[in-house]
Parts: C-alpha cells; sequence; structure tokens
C-alpha cells in the first residue's frame, strides 16, 4: 500500500475512534442525568390498559391480598369498584399492581417524598477564621459564631491564621483552639483534632452526637 494511502486510512480511522468515544461518553452523560433529574425511568407507574403482563399478584384499597389474578380480571375488579389498577412493583413474578384512586395514590406517593426529604438533615461544614493576636472582644463573638454553627447542626472548621514571624509563637494558635474546646466539649466531638498545615492551624468541631 502506498504511504499516502496508509496514511489517509491511519487518519480516518482515528477521526472514527475519537468520534465514537466521544458518542459514547456523551450518550451515558444524558443518561445519568435524564435517571437523576428524576425521569421517567423511575418515577412512572403503569396503570389499566398499560399493563401488558398476562397475570398479576392483586393488593386491594386497603392493601389486603386478592391473590394472582388474570390481568383482565383484575382489571374488571378495579373498574367495578370505579378504581385504577396500578403497577407498583414490576420486578416480581408476577408483577404487583394495587387496585386504588391513581391521582390519590400519585399525591400520597409525592407527599411522603417530600417528607422524606424534609427529615434529610444536611450538614454543612463551616468556617470561623482566627488571627492568633485576636482580642477578646472579637475571640468571643468567634465563639457565639461557633456556637450558633453547632447548634444549627452544622460542623465548624476552626482555623487559626500565621503570618510570618507568628509562625515562631504557635502555641499561641493551639492555647486559643484548647481553650475553644474546652469551652464547647459538652456540645461538641472532635472530629479533627488541632493540626497545623503550612501557616493555619486547624481543629473540626462537630455537633456532639445524642445533644
Amino acid at each position: 500500500m502506498p504511504i499516502c494511502q496508509y496514511r489517509k486510512r491511519v487518519k480516518s480511522e482515528l477521526f472514527l475512534f475519537t468520534n465514537l468515544n466521544f458518542l459514547c461518553y456523551n450518550s451515558a452523560s444524558l443518561y445519568k442525568r435524564f435517571v437523576k433529574e428524576g425521569s421517567a425511568i423511575n418515577k412512572s407507574y403503569r396503570i389499566n390498559n398499560q399493563i401488558r403482563v398476562a397475570e398479576v399478584r392483586v393488593l386491594g384499597v386497603n392493601g389486603e391480598q386478592l391473590g394472582v389474578m388474570a390481568t383482565p380480571q383484575a382489571l374488571a375488579a378495579a373498574k367495578a369498584q370505579a378504581l385504577d389498577l396500578v403497577e407498583i412493583s414490576s420486578s416480581t413474578v408476577p408483577p404487583v399492581c394495587r387496585i386504588v384512586n391513581f391521582g390519590k395514590f400519585k399525591y400520597e406517593q409525592e407527599k411522603k417524598e417530600k417528607a422524606a426529604k424534609k427529615n434529610q438533615k444536611i450538614v454543612i461544614l463551616k468556617e470561623i477564621k482566627i488571627r492568633p493576636k485576636i482580642d477578646i472582644h472579637d475571640l468571643t463573638t468567634k465563639k457565639n459564631h461557633i456556637k450558633d454553627f453547632i447548634e444549627k447542626g452544622n460542623k465548624v472548621r476552626v482555623t487559626i491564621m500565621f503570618r510570618g514571624r507568628e509562625m515562631a509563637h504557635k502555641e499561641m494558635g493551639r492555647d486559643i483552639l484548647d481553650k475553644i474546646l474546652i469551652e464547647f466539649q459538652d456540645f461538641v466531638d472532635v472530629e479533627q483534632a488541632s493540626k497545623l498545615e503550612g501557616y493555619n492551624m486547624a481543629m473540626v468541631l462537630a455537633p456532639k452526637k445524642g445533644k
């Protein structure tokens, strides 16, 4: 094969390989985004005539077991009560369906999801920065901020910031951290003990468990 044709072939194959990788990557990203944003993949229910299997396990209005039925029979039972047949679990064999008012059922499910999200406690890491030569008034203000953050259920990173020659007096920073820890020892757990990192000395406090 002439060298020019060989080069063209290599370029063509490289172009195809690059574009295939791009398409695969973006397809995976779009799929993850689609699922994450609460798409029909994980949010929708099959109801009534959308249920195509031959038979289903049926639960009544109050959750009572009605047994395995042919799907047309289950649909007729739901229709007789002016209700819907809703597939609530497609992973079992046969799938589990429930006879309910679908509008009310969906409302209750959304209500439960909102309540679950509301009860989730989000812990935020706050940071308080202190200079080693801080005066008493400013230190009191910083302590009040720490107390406020801890009472709200947040973690607090307390950082002593040294400059230049202050690094020769690291004990000043450690003394401040020790005093803060003693003052809040009944309300906090030490998640990270005081540690020197470059020109900063820091510790991380978390709300005491059980408080």
